[in-house]
């Protein structure tokens, strides 16, 4: 995938701008993630001028324009170089390319890279800049309500943290860490996490139909039950596991369906799918981030 345009001229460095005024932003990728990003940040008021997308499908920029008012590119070039935080917003497989085709406008800039498994040393060489952030974020910051982890290089000021906050803030809740490698278990728990509580919806919604519910009852008592959960657990000082017992009366309906998830070693399973998960993010970034 090809993000750029041969440069007329190198890229010059960028004058800071007064804090008064918004940062300018470029967007590499317009995908779901990076349109999550927009959208949170065109919500508080944040001014489509100063907001590049560098998208190279034809049918998404046309999306983005016609949802955000925005004037995606279909290759990178000179106008990046005004762009003090760049979001790398593509697949891992595509960024190394689209990291080389945008370096001569982006050197300057802070990087924020969404981009499962490549990690940030990778990312240094390829950008030929140390000020790098990296984030696994998740889908549900779609809708505001999403989980975010974060790792910032050394070479990244407090002041370019608090504006990485800023950009993502809308998202939904931020988390920093201390190690990046921690991101690879980041990715398995949160960012591959809603796909874990959908496959569950499924499974809830297929024995509410196979027990005699209207599909549309079954679908409204799943999702009501896992926002609920999630809810009183969030509000509540005790851990899952206090919660689950409170639930679960010896010889009840709820003990039965436990004991049959244990039985069948559920838990494990699960367990052991998330292991790999997060070893897949490790092997991204051997794999494409050479």
């Amino acid at each position: 995938m090809s993000l750029s345009s041969t440069p007329n001229a190198p890229s010059q460095p960028h004058t800071p701008r007064a804090s008064s005024q918004p940062v300018r932003l470029a967007f590499i990728g317009g995908g779901n993630m990076a349109s999550a990003i927009v959208g949170g940040l065109l919500s508080q008021g944040w001014p489509t001028s100063h907001i590049e997308v560098v998208e190279p499908w034809a049918e998404q920029r046309e999306r983005l324009a016609g949802t955000y008012g925005l004037s995606p590119l279909a290759e990178a070039g000179q106008a990046l170089a005004d762009c003090e935080l760049v979001v790398w917003a593509v697949k891992p497989q595509s960024l190394r390319e689209a990291a080389t085709s945008c370096r001569p406008w982006t050197r300057d800039a802070l990087h924020l890279s969404v981009a499962a498994g490549i990690r940030s040393d990778s990312l240094a060489e390829w950008l030929d800049s140390p000020r790098i952030v990296r984030a696994m974020p998740n889908t549900p910051a779609l809708v505001g309500q999403g989980m975010t982890g974060l790792c910032a290089r050394p070479g990244v000021t407090s002041a370019e943290r608090q504006l990485v906050e800023a950009v993502l803030a809308p998202t939904g809740q931020l988390l920093w860490l201390a190690h990046e490698s921690q991101l690879d278990a980041v990715t398995a728990l949160s960012g591959s996490g809603p796909a874990y509580v959908f496959y569950f919806i499924e499974a809830m919604v297929q024995a509410g139909t196979d027990l005699g519910l209207p599909p549309d009852a079954a679908r409204q008592l799943a999702l009501g039950t896992f926002v609920g959960a999630s809810a009183l657990a969030r509000a509540s000082d005790q851990p899952p596991d206090v919660l689950r017992q409170q639930v679960t009366s010896k010889g009840g309906t709820t003990h039965a369906a436990i004991s049959h998830l244990e039985q069948t070693q559920v838990k494990r399973h699960f367990v052991q799918a998330m292991h790999a998960a997060a070893a897949r993010a490790k092997e991204l970034g051997d794999e494409f981030g050479r």
